[in-house]
């Protein structure tokens, strides 16, 4: 018997009812009911961006994102369908070409959300051929390590540095392939800029660019995030 008062306005997730408070987006009212949409560049923290399109759905047989489409009552929404998922797992590919991402080495590895991601929508292989863009590893800050080869441009870091941190120290630049994470200093060194450990910008990222030096594997393999229970079912057990 559902759970849901009579009077809360609903939309449906996959032929099950959703509620829903005014204002709220497609995917921050099916987060708080325990219902997974898959995303990467969408944070309850900041506004929707809509930039890395993996939380795409069908609104009404129309394509939307769901971390900009706002909810409202009678909504017919698909999400977990293989046309959908086989659209994200195609993302998920290019994201993993377009980067050094190569799991086995990265310290990110079981709390990185592209790889928690991938395994949630079966992906085993890279598919398209690698880019292996040039990009620079900058160790030039004392306490933190900065990776864009591992950057997927969800601007998560960049957001965080500005709206919370009120530094404004990352901006998104280049064109195409060479589109890249910058750093606003005048060296274009993060060592250059006044970043701590305890910037919101410095652990909000969802991959492995941006790292604290010398804790590498601190928390071992197997005990991470990610290494124990898939992504929807964390967001189910989330849920209140």
């Amino acid at each position: 018997m559902s759970t849901i008062p009579a009077q809360q306005a609903c939309f449906s997730l996959d032929g099950e009812d959703v509620p829903f408070a005014e204002g709220e987006t497609l995917i921050q009212a099916a987060t708080r009911a325990g219902r997974y949409i898959p995303h990467l560049c969408w944070h309850p923290e900041f506004a929707p961006h809509g930039s890395c399109r993996l939380c795409s759905v069908k609104v009404n047989g129309r394509a939307a994102s769901a971390c900009t489409a706002h909810a409202a009552a009678g909504l017919e929404v698909e999400s977990n369908t293989e046309e959908l998922n086989a659209y994200r797992k195609t993302l998920l590919q290019m994201l993993f070409v377009e980067g050094n991402h190569f799991c086995p080495s990265c310290e990110k590895s079981g709390n990185c959300l592209l790889q928690a991601t991938a395994y949630e929508m079966g992906m085993e292989s890279p598919h398209f051929e690698e880019f292996y863009p040039n990009r620079p590893v900058d160790a030039s800050h004392p306490e933190i390590l900065l990776d864009l080869n591992r950057c997927i441009l969800c601007e998560l870091c960049v957001r965080a540095s500005s709206e919370v941190d009120g530094k404004h120290l990352f901006a998104i630049g280049g064109r195409g392939i060479g589109t890249q994470l910058i750093v606003n200093s005048p060296s274009g060194k993060l060592g250059d800029t006044d970043m701590a450990l305890s910037d919101r910008a410095a652990s909000v990222c969802p991959v492995g660019v941006i790292l604290r030096k010398r804790q590498g594997f601190s928390v071992p393999i197997g005990q991470r995030r990610f290494d124990g229970r898939s992504l929807s079912e964390q967001v189910q057990e989330s849920a209140p």
